[in-house]
């Protein structure tokens, strides 16, 4: 197995960034890359309050929160970011153009042998593994959000990865404190998000059809089921405009129309209604 001893995130939204802390907090230098300063900022704002927070609730001495946050870096700087380093960890929107852009501008920076993790929800990594020199290296690591929550991590042997790789990726997941599962083929959404995938659809089809009020069907869920958060509570923690732009793709993709996102999810993305993160998606947030 390869030793991994530099870490880069590609793209600092939410996923990238909390990714970015976890391998900071377990003892691995990383820089977490976005081309938005925007996104930069907001990340390295994030991460410092969340690091004093621990601090201030006594989970963390202040001289450890120090300490591993020398080990994080943010930048808009590509090459500084993919120069020297041993796996990449992508974050970028869940579009097969936008990965392979991504992943090959951060390839003409990396040195030979370097990892391509992917964080993609839904699309298997054979898809855009040619957008590298060596495609052999390119798999899904997926992570669920909250990163820095969530034990499980799904790890993908697509029938392009090398078994190097594989187990590169199986062994760091672990070495940074979370529970990986191997998923021995690929297919679209991998396991966890297949499953959760029929829940939702089957929700906002329930929504569209005026059949019960979002509040109503999470109660009914939660109660009857068992499940600790509803669907469509789920789906505004995770973001409404991930869940419509997965749909889109696979429609790209496919063609068919039964592919496309439900009214509800297109409705809330055009209003810029992304959940939690805008202040309002299937409820308000104060």
């Amino acid at each position: 197995m390869l030793r991994i001893q530099k870490v880069a995130v590609l793209g600092a939204g939410v996923m990238g960034n909390q990714i970015a802390m976890q391998i900071a907090v377990h003892g691995y230098p990383v820089a977490c890359y976005d081309i938005s300063g925007e996104m930069v900022a907001k990340a390295e704002e994030f991460a410092k309050n969340w690091f004093r927070a621990r601090v201030e609730k006594g989970k963390m001495g202040a001289e450890e929160a120090e300490r591993i946050q020398k080990r994080l870096e943010f930048t808009t700087d590509v090459k500084a970011a993919a120069s020297g380093a041993d796996m990449v960890m992508e974050a970028v929107s869940d579009i097969v153009r936008v990965k392979k852009a991504a992943l090959a501008n951060f390839d003409q920076y990396t040195p030979d042998g370097c990892i391509y993790a992917s964080n993609s929800s839904y699309i298997v990594s054979s898809r855009f593994a040619d957008a590298v020199k060596d495609p052999s290296r390119v798999l899904n690591v997926h992570f669920f959000n909250p990163a820095l929550a969530m034990k499980i991590v799904e790890v993908v042997k697509g029938p392009h990865v090398s078994k190097e790789a594989f187990e590169t990726a199986f062994a760091f997941v672990e070495s940074i404190g979370k529970t990986p599962v191997a998923i021995e083929k690929e297919i679209y959404g991998f396991v966890v998000n297949r499953i959760f995938s029929a829940l939702t659809r089957e929700a906002c089809y329930l929504v569209d059809l005026g059949i019960a009020s979002p509040e109503n069907i999470d109660k009914a869920v939660k109660g009857a089921l068992g499940h600790a958060m509803g669907p469509l509570e789920t789906l505004d923690m995770t973001g409404i405009d991930l869940e419509y732009n997965v749909y889109m793709e696979r429609f790209r993709t496919s063609g068919d129309k039964a592919d496309l996102p439900a009214a509800c999810l297109t409705e809330r993305y055009a209003r810029g209604d992304y959940g939690r993160k805008s202040g309002r998606g299937f409820y308000v947030y104060d």
